[in-house]
């Protein structure tokens, strides 16, 4: 088969799958990529065939101009599940500002030409990264079967299901649906007429374990989560056991690169955590540990080290909920602290680990560096949190490995062309 692995210029959610694409061109199929131009670097790193479509997107300068302004990025918080909150007046206002100000402007510049390169190239699958519309639209004009792929907890698809309840109560004129007048929009330019399918592909692709996973009606393939990490080099330091307890506290890209700064006070965790006896590796770009006053005498600072080669010498993990850190360091069983920022993802990866027993989590601006050492000393400490993060290790070890998938995708290829054929 041809397969077309389509997201928007975002690295960290394309990285999860690069696994399951490098499976696919291992098993003989063709396996392209297709992004913004920004992304084209980090693909072809990989090793992976790179198509650059479309023109980058602006999401990143206006997410810097609202952390200059000091205000949040997004009013409307995707991750809640309250029935109180979840009003049908609250949840069409954001769906305004996620389509507004997000999804539009992520995905608009790509929609023509990665259309203009479906229809050309004549994928017979196309997997997209799960906030990537542009890639549902362009697959149906081509007449491809195509599959999201879900990099973390599934909150659009369960929040989408919430709205469509809802909308289904009010009367015809009051059924106000932004997201399925823009996709609709943007899908009859291309000839496509809308669907739901455009929102949640004909299937999806999931690698979370199933104790951390959403309850959502829809078609998943339970994908074993591959940590990768791009191109690394281990250090020599790496290979030599770790004499005390090893503390890994990485926060992640995320917060440098698209807002200018982290969440949490990182000098005051690190003197807080010199109290513990352990080792604590401590991953910062080098612009930030510049800014340090000092590093403890139980401390090692590096600007990258790879995080699976990392977290599988590690006794805890402190980290801020980005699912690529969450899901390596639960590969390999280690108990973690949560410090979650307070928007989409990350709080319910957060609630979801710690109701599991698997870590404790303390939300970003409650942050000190008291209440995270006694935490990770909890952790530590405590045999329990060691056992419950095993016992998801062990359910993402039996899933399906990439291999297994891929293996999986001719039948579901064929399945859906069969049904869109009746």
């Amino acid at each position: 088969m041809r397969i077309l692995f389509a997201t928007h210029e975002e690295k960290t959610h394309f990285l999860g799958m690069v696994p399951l694409a490098w499976a696919a061109h291992n098993a003989g199929h063709e396996v392209l990529v297709a992004s913004q131009p920004a992304l084209t670097d980090v693909i072809v790193s990989t090793g992976l065939t790179a198509v650059p479509v479309g023109r980058d997107h602006t999401l990143h300068r206006l997410l810097q101009l609202a952390a200059e302004s000091g205000s949040r990025e997004l009013d409307y918080d995707l991750s809640g599940d309250r029935p109180e909150k979840l009003t049908w007046e609250y949840l069409t206002a954001g769906y305004e500002e996620w389509v507004r100000w997000w999804w539009k402007i992520i995905n608009d510049p790509m929609i023509d030409d990665l259309t203009d390169l479906c229809r050309s190239w004549r994928p017979d699958l196309v997997i997209w990264e799960s906030l990537t519309f542009a890639a549902p639209i362009a697959a149906r004009a081509s007449g491809a079967a195509h599959a999201r792929f879900v990099w973390s907890s599934d909150l659009c698809a369960r929040l989408r299901a919430h709205y469509l309840r809802l909308k289904g109560l009010r009367p015809p004129a009051e059924q106000v649906d932004v997201l399925a007048a823009w996709l609709g929009d943007r899908a009859a330019a291309a000839g496509v007429p809308y669907s739901e399918e455009l929102t949640r592909g004909q299937f999806t692709i999931d690698h979370v374990p199933p104790s951390l996973r959403l309850e959502v009606d829809l078609d998943y393939v339970p994908l074993r989560f591959v940590p990768y990490n791009g191109r690394s080099v281990v250090p020599r330091w790496l290979r030599t056991p770790p004499e005390r307890p090893r503390v890994c506290l990485t926060l992640g890209t995320s917060s440098i690169e698209r807002l200018g700064g982290y969440a949490v006070p990182v000098q005051e965790l690190l003197d807080s955590l010199a109290e513990l006896d352990a080792e604590i590796v401590v991953t910062l770009p080098r612009e930030q540990q510049a800014a340090l006053r000092e590093v403890p005498a139980n401390t090692r600072v590096f600007d990258f080290v790879p995080l699976n080669a990392l977290a599988a010498t590690c006794d805890v993990v402190v980290n801020h909920a980005g699912p690529g850190t969450v899901f390596t360091a639960l590969a390999h069983g280690v108990p973690q602290l949560l410090l979650p920022y307070y928007i989409f993802d990350a709080p319910v990866l957060s609630e979801g680990l710690a109701k599991h027993g698997a870590g404790l989590t303390i939300p970003s601006h409650e942050v000190t560096g008291p209440a995270v050492c006694d935490a990770v000393r909890r952790l530590l400490d405590e045999p329990s949190f060691r056992q419950r993060a095993e016992e998801l290790r062990r359910e993402n070890r039996a899933a399906p490995s990439p291999d297994e998938v891929t293996r999986q995708l001719e039948e579901l290829v064929s399945r859906t062309e069969e049904t869109c054929a009746s």
